[in-house]
């Protein structure tokens, strides 16, 4: 009940402008079937075991972990760690345990401060890293749903043999329905515990080298609309590899993360000349140049003009969290229809409302020297 009240007592400052932040709305029930079994423990003796294998919470007392606790314990007793709350939630057909923990850490150094990557994310390839020396490098889309379609079809099959659940009738499933549900979702935390394990040693790997690193900013949501590409691309995980590029790079090693502006044309933009092709269609995997006559690889051309974006940060100190990046104008390079502008209904004096005078008509640029935008994320 407390929980309750002080959500209604947010919702209706917010509602008359008595609390910063967010602008919140109405108080959701939330039902116990559906939401996370997870709880988070501030007070009482939350602590890791000097074995290295045990933690003890409150009102739980000592239990043992599977994985070794000796990193963090290690850095407790030094005093360069000191644990704030404890949270224990129930992910995946486990139970984990995540620690709070205020840590002092030194920055570690990257192995190349003075190079640039920049990193263009696809489904069939899923990474073209090229640096700002002109190597590129390409990693390749592991697809791990895809392998495992085989499998999960033929339990889902299982599944749908069995007596489910059924609220309308208030059906309980049965215990064989259970025991095949519960090796269907073995087989998917299977396939997302690696991708999470991909992910994580690819972004690592990019942040420990590079002092500069420039990504895309993909409309995820939208491109997931495209039923074609929208299970492929939700396997990718290109929102995830930017999030820890984010994150990596800020906290770990003081580099700068930067993010091309989303309508900038990387895929159109010649990485030779700079010119701007006017269509490209995604079909098209190799890009030809009609101004300068180069020919290379689409995604090896989007990763090089995506790596020369960094030499525009002109202005900023290159540390983590530095905001001051120049910023440059940023034209819009996506496909677009060429369509008169709607003139606003409201009538003047010199002409009746509706008319659309010449200025106001847009018409489709050619190709063009493009300008690089960029902004530092």
């Amino acid at each position: 009940m407390a929980n309750a009240s002080a959500a209604f007592d947010n919702y209706a400052k917010s509602k008359n402008g008595k609390r910063r932040g967010k602008r919140m709305g109405a108080p959701r029930f939330k039902s116990k079937r559906k939401a996370r079994l997870a709880c988070r423990f501030t007070t009482g003796v939350i602590r890791v075991d000097a074995d290295g294998r045990h933690v003890t919470l409150p009102r739980l007392d000592t239990i043992r972990t599977h994985e070794p606790t000796v990193k963090l314990l290690a850095r407790v007793q030094a005093g360069t760690a000191r644990i704030l709350s404890a949270t224990v939630r129930h992910e995946r057909g486990r139970w984990f345990v995540s620690f709070q923990a205020e840590v002092k850490r030194d920055l570690e150094r990257v192995a190349r401060p003075d190079v640039a990557v920049g990193i263009d994310l696809g489904v069939k390839t899923l990474a073209v890293m090229a640096d700002s020396t002109g190597e590129i490098r390409t990693v390749a889309n592991p697809g791990h749903y895809d392998r495992a379609r085989r499998q999960l079809r033929r339990a889902s099959r299982t599944v749908s043999r069995r007596q489910g659940p059924d609220r309308r009738t208030g059906q309980k499933p049965s215990k064989r329905w259970e025991k095949a549900n519960a090796a269907r979702n073995k087989v998917h935390h299977r396939v997302a515990n690696l991708r999470a394990d991909a992910l994580h040693k690819l972004t690592t790997a990019v942040a420990a080298e590079y002092g500069t690193v420039v990504v895309e900013d993909l409309n995820v949501a939208g491109m997931l609309r495209n039923r074609r590409l929208a299970r492929r691309i939700a396997d990718a995980g290109f929102g995830e590899i930017r999030r820890q590029l984010t994150y990596k790079t800020r906290q770990r090693h003081a580099t700068r993360t930067i993010a091309a502006d989303r309508w900038y044309p990387s895929s159109k933009t010649c990485s030779g000349c700079g010119a701007v092709k006017a269509t490209l269609s995604l079909h098209v995997r190799t890009y030809q140049c009609d101004a300068c006559g180069l020919v290379i690889d689409r995604d090896d051309n989007a990763a090089l003009k995506l790596a020369a974006l960094a030499a525009a940060a002109t202005t900023g100190t290159g540390v983590a969290g530095d905001q001051d990046a120049q910023a440059v104008s940023k034209p819009r390079g996506a496909d677009q229809k060429t369509r008169t502008t709607r003139p606003r209904r409201k009538a003047e004096a010199s002409r009746t409302g509706g008319a659309t005078l010449p200025h106001q008509r847009q018409t489709e640029a050619r190709d063009r020297t493009q300008a690089e935008a960029l902004t530092l994320w």
